[in-house]
């Protein structure tokens, strides 16, 4: 059974929402692009971090393990596709949604 994390972060991706949460005590701003599994069978979300605290420069790519996000809400708001896709992604090793592939190409 999925996590409420899950569910949220798979709602905004369905319905192109924003999402504000907390990661590691780090209030986050960010549009979740790809969600499921990585190589442990961990929860994880590739999201594009728009605004929020950071150790390094915004906006940027952001790999999260649902374990450590919380306070989760969704909003409306302008969807950010995030920078460049020159490198394959490695953070979703199981992808159960994909914006770009299951949610966009249906219209």
């Amino acid at each position: 059974m999925p996590s409420k994390a899950y569910v949220l972060l798979r709602e905004a991706i369905l319905t192109e929402q924003q999402v504000a949460c907390t990661y590691d005590g780090r209030p986050r701003e960010l549009c979740p692009h790809i969600i499921g599994h990585n190589k442990s069978g961990e929860e994880v979300v590739l999201a594009w971090q728009f605004a929020g605290a950071s150790s390094g420069k915004l906006p940027q790519w952001r790999c999260l393990r649902l374990a450590h996000v919380s306070d989760i809400s969704l909003r409306e708001g302008r969807w950010h596709e995030g920078g460049s896709h020159r490198s394959e992604q490695t953070c979703v090793s199981t992808i159960d949604l994909d914006i770009n592939i299951h949610v966009r190409k249906r219209r």
